[in-house]
């Protein structure tokens, strides 16, 4: 069996004990954002899976809302990325 060279790690254990792998990330190709597939790429860079560079070039994001991703789901949890609860979470 060969394996894919890749930089970084092929898995991170996760704070509640689960292992999140590359496989676990969204596609490249994404273009429907739910609230999961936003929440699988945030864990990504937080737990070093791959960086915050590589996510924005991967998934043809932009600084801010990336970073409003993160925010949000620091903020008030992964519900927050659900994009009918944005005018809920939203800062006046």
């Amino acid at each position: 069996m060969y394996l894919k060279k890749v930089d970084g790690p092929r898995a991170v254990t996760l704070a509640d004990g689960t292992v999140m792998t590359q496989a676990d990330l969204p596609p490249r190709n994404t273009r429907r954002w739910v609230a999961s597939r936003k929440a699988a790429v945030v864990r990504g860079v937080v737990y070093n899976l791959i960086s915050k560079g590589e996510a924005l070039d991967r998934y043809q994001l932009s600084d801010g809302e990336f970073m409003e991703w993160v925010r949000a789901v620091t903020e008030h949890g992964e519900a927050a990325l659900k994009a009918t609860a944005v005018q809920k979470y939203r800062q006046p």
